[in-house]
């Protein structure tokens, strides 16, 4: 007989039982639901709700089934449809009578929301983890880059020159703010829902600060049926998760157009590429293209974890069993994603002259030729229309910008003269680009130092 099944006279039906049951997917939480058992019975016994004597059987059953379970020696049963009712199965055969007080004062509705908070909580820490070592891999490649001179895009158009010190330093900030939304998640889901019981709390003398406080959390839940019923933490995780892979993807794509020929800024190592089966010349940049895939998957576990919740009444409901594949199978992809995408950015060649080459059409020095006529007096909005006539004669004599005689350039201003070719340089274009934030190299060793201080504080904190 199941463990809930006083009040019934029939056995489950099959089918029902193997819809219902949720052990092939939950019994990743049999760790965290073991810790938040430990921390309930000793609460249980130091109110004096249960024995110490049974509090020490308790404590002994349940460490040795968490050895055995992570010894492989424990086969779970659908039977007892979840990890919660396995392990308080497993304890009450071992142990006896004491087992079955276990359950005093607490309901699976409560067990489950700490279960998965705790484990969650633990999934942030590891996946900040793995984030800092992708910021190391771009910290390391923009500190051998910040002379390395490369077109900027708007539109996917050539725009203005920076260097690929900057470019890769954008993603890492984009990483920074990826860290703090998780460390910010990870605050506010970490509240105790153990006393909270199916949604109304409980008649016994339970102590709710001391549970939290085993399990480290800051404090219990305020209210009771929030604390059963809310998935905010799992949700916000996994937006979280999703804006992660959106600056994963988008890094991803453009790693895709520089490896390509029509571009040719980098190459992959062998390592973090594939071949083709019919084509022997093919190089393909796998990784980042399931990278950009698997972006997708994270986002269908976010809207699909809304849409579980968005009609759900308080407090408990059996739909919101669908919380946990979702939430696993997004952790599960981030943390897969993280480690090869770090690998194949620090094993990837960078090629500077390809980058220089690039960066030489487009007339991207244009801005500096305007903001040149500029600082000369010229009102920008009227320097801004005599570059654009100059680049209109460019296109249509073959030149660029920098090999137009003194007088060509003066046939559009009187006020160019022979320091124009210096403004005009792409190298100085880009060093004078001091503006904070900008692709300066002493700007981008600025921006170099306060993302590795921000990283190995967090390494080392």
């Amino acid at each position: 007989m199941k463990l809930w099944g006083g009040r019934f006279r029939k056995e489950t039906d099959s089918l029902v039982n193997d819809f219902n049951s949720s052990i092939q997917f939950d019994s990743r939480l049999y760790q965290e639901d073991i810790m938040g058992s430990l921390a309930h019975a000793a609460m249980l016994a130091d109110c004096g709700i249960i024995s110490r004597e049974d509090h020490a059987l308790i404590h002994a059953g349940l460490k040795d089934i968490l050895a055995d379970i992570e010894e492989g020696k424990v086969s779970f049963s659908a039977g007892n449809e979840d990890i919660h009712m396995n392990v308080e199965a497993l304890l009450t055969q071992r142990i006896g009578p004491a087992g079955k007080r276990l359950h005093t004062a607490r309901s699976r509705n409560d067990q489950v929301a700490v279960d998965l908070r705790l484990y969650l909580r633990r999934e942030i820490d590891e996946i900040i983890g793995l984030l800092l070592g992708l910021m190391s891999a771009v910290l390391a490649q923009a500190k051998l880059h910040q002379n390395t001179v490369m077109p900027g895009y708007t539109h996917l158009q050539r725009a203005q020159p920076i260097s690929f010190a900057q470019h890769l330093l954008a993603y890492g900030e984009q990483f920074k703010r990826d860290v703090g939304r998780l460390e910010d998640c990870r605050k506010r889901m970490n509240v105790c829902p153990l006393g909270c019981g199916a949604l109304a709390g409980t008649t016994y003398p339970i102590d709710r600060r001391q549970t939290a406080r085993l399990l480290g959390f800051d404090g219990p839940c305020a209210n009771s049926l929030d604390g059963v019923s809310d998935r905010d933490y799992a949700i916000e995780l996994l937006g979280g998760l999703s804006i992660l892979m959106m600056h994963l993807s988008r890094f991803a794509e453009e790693i895709i157009l520089w490896c390509s020929w029509e571009f040719k800024f980098i190459e992959l190592d062998d390592a973090y590429a594939t071949g083709s089966s019919i084509m022997p010349q093919k190089k393909n940049p796998d990784v980042a293209e399931l990278v950009r895939g698997k972006t997708g998957r994270v986002y269908g576990s976010l809207m699909g974890l809304l849409t579980t919740m968005k009609g759900l009444p308080l407090a408990y409901n059996k739909d919101m069993q669908e919380d946990k594949e979702p939430v696993f199978d997004a952790v599960d992809t981030v943390k897969m994603c993280l480690p090869v995408f770090a690998g194949m950015l620090g094993t990837m060649r960078v090629l500077p002259e390809n980058m220089r080459r690039a960066a030489g059409g487009g007339f991207i020095n244009a801005t500096d030729c305007a903001d040149y006529l500029t600082k000369k007096g010229m009102p920008f909005r009227d320097a801004y229309t005599a570059v654009g006539n100059l680049v209109y004669y460019c296109t249509q004599n073959g030149k660029l910008l920098e090999e137009l005689s003194l007088d060509e350039l003066r046939g559009i201003s009187a006020l160019f003269d022979e320091d124009v070719y210096d403004a005009l340089n792409l190298e100085t274009c880009m060093a004078q680009r001091k503006s904070a934030g900008g692709p300066a190299p002493e700007e981008t060793a600025r921006q170099i130092e306060e993302l590795s201080n921000f990283v190995e504080e967090r390494q080392n904190g």
